[in-house]
């Protein structure tokens, strides 16, 4: 499968460093808040994916430098906010393979952002945070 197919389905985006004006990213967040319920699962005190959430839109859950996606788990090694945009770039890891993948990302407001693609200008996932 190809990597970003995987992370554009389950493992997308982000982390958040504690700094002045930078946008909070840690949480679950997942493409349709109405199926939070149905994409994510406490499994004692760790928060994890349903056996069928990519059926319910997928998500991602941001925790600290740690963007932990249903396929794919990735540490981010840096991050530069602009006003609402943030890019990352992360080292990425899936049951087959390692790679560093760069996130741009948009606030729209604290709970919700949409990931954007460069160079395709009409792509774009909308993500919003689960409640805790």
């Amino acid at each position: 499968m190809n990597l970003w197919k995987v992370i554009a389905l389950g493992a997308p985006l982000l982390v958040t460093v504690n700094a002045a004006g930078a946008i909070d990213l840690n949480g679950a967040w997942a493409s349709d808040t109405d199926n939070c319920g149905k994409v994510f699962v406490r499994q004692g005190a760790q928060l994890g994916f349903a056996d069928m959430s990519d059926v319910y839109g997928g998500g991602f859950i941001i925790d600290g430098d740690q963007i932990i996606g249903k396929f794919a788990r990735c540490r981010i090694k840096a991050r530069k906010d602009s006003g609402p945009n943030v890019n990352l770039i992360a080292a990425c890891a899936t049951d087959i393979m390692l790679s560093s993948v760069q996130f741009s990302l948009k606030e729209l407001d604290a709970d919700s952002l949409v990931r954007l693609f460069p160079g395709m200008e009409d792509m774009e996932i909308r993500y919003h945070r689960c409640p805790k």
